[in-house]
């Protein structure tokens, strides 16, 4: 089979599942050097793209009720696509109507996983891994590699891979500023300085998520009092109320990057300039990783085979509960997978990655 010669990688919609995206996009670049490569995305997380080397073009589009991928949205989108006569299209969301929509714009060859009743849709059928009909948790950053290896290639490379654009930088530097911090003082690397812990309290995914206000709090109020640190909150525009109750049950005053206009573009940069993450299990996880970042990642109901990156500076912590992993957006019960998961135990996986942890102290994993 003759190598493409315009191929369209459709992109996933989540932030966290946009950059486990990045090794499978590393990799078909690596084996289609010369090909003319275009991705397809919602254009709210088209900054994750941003100065990325792999691409030549980015098709966006938007989201909404009269937008998007249903109705007229569709038509549009697919008729942009076929104007540009792609040979491949490959799938990395496993969703029907990112299949129907390269079959309508008359992609001759669809990758991608059978999911969701598209097979009919797909020329190349990759099947999911099943265990008595049930989906067998599988690493979202291997599923991707994977369908790279099925094209061809033989990488193996599980590295999450995330660039800053010279915009971004000084979008970044004019956000610090306003928070009152020296941007110069903030940059990577930069002796001298406490450490700067950026603490992702929110979640997109729902409430069961999320960790509480008041140990985001403690755990805040003891990075400062203990280590002088520099305590950021971050989160996204609809996640604010979280922030807000952090901040009500904190003794002294974090800086809130949340109402200084960060963006996803400068909140990499910002990230890239931290010594330490501390977050739910959400997309900002995968931005610090991304950007060689450590990390402390609070799971409560997700399953963490799901989202492992095989990242050796994160720390993941958990407790065993009856009924976890649920994967339910709200608890039913009384969100015990959480509230038994300590500001301590937090604190000292975060000493472990700043490299102050106590010898022989035994630390936190999921379990």
């Amino acid at each position: 089979m003759s190598s493409p010669e315009k191929i369209l990688i459709v992109q996933p919609s989540w932030v966290g599942d946009a950059v486990m995206a990045t090794p499978a996009l590393r990799a078909i670049r690596q084996m289609y050097p010369s090909a003319h490569i275009s991705y397809l995305l919602r254009r709210y997380v088209k900054p994750l793209y941003s100065a990325m080397p792999w691409a030549d073009q980015l098709i966006t589009y938007r989201t909404g009720k009269s937008k998007g991928t249903t109705g007229k949205g569709i038509f549009g989108i697919a008729a942009r696509l076929r104007s540009q006569r792609f040979d491949l299209a490959v799938l990395l969301p496993n969703s029907f109507k990112t299949a129907l929509m390269c079959k309508m714009a008359k992609i001759p060859r669809i990758v991608g996983f059978e999911r969701d009743g598209r097979g009919f849709l797909l020329t190349d059928k990759l099947l999911p891994v099943k265990e008595k009909g049930k989906f067998v948790p599988t690493p979202l950053v291997k599923s991707y590699l994977g369908i790279a290896r099925y094209l061809g290639s033989d990488a193996r490379d599980l590295r999450m891979e995330l660039f800053v654009s010279d915009v971004e930088n000084r979008e970044a530097r004019e956000v610090l500023a306003r928070c009152g911090l020296d941007p110069e003082i903030c940059r990577p690397g930069a002796s001298g300085r406490p450490p700067m812990v950026l603490l992702n309290p929110g979640a997109n995914y729902g409430a069961a998520k999320c960790w509480r206000p008041e140990y985001f709090a403690e755990l805040a109020d003891r990075l400062i009092d203990q280590q002088n640190a520099t305590v950021l909150l971050s989160a996204a525009p609809k996640e604010r109320p979280i922030v807000e109750a952090v901040k009500r049950y904190m003794k002294h005053a974090p800086l809130d990057l949340s109402n200084k206009g960060l963006t996803l573009g400068s909140l990499k940069e910002i990230v890239r300039r931290c010594d330490l993450m501390v977050t739910n299990d959400t997309g900002p996880r995968h931005l610090a990783a991304a950007m060689d970042v450590p990390v402390v990642t609070i799971f409560g109901p997700t399953h963490p085979e799901w989202t492992e990156i095989y990242y050796a500076r994160e720390r993941q912590v958990a407790v065993k509960v009856f009924c976890g992993p649920c994967q339910k957006k709200v608890c039913p019960l009384d969100h015990r997978c959480m509230t038994r998961l300590t500001p301590n135990m937090v604190y000292e996986a975060s000493m472990d990655l700043l490299g102050k942890s106590p010898r022989g102290t035994s630390l936190p994993v999921v379990i």
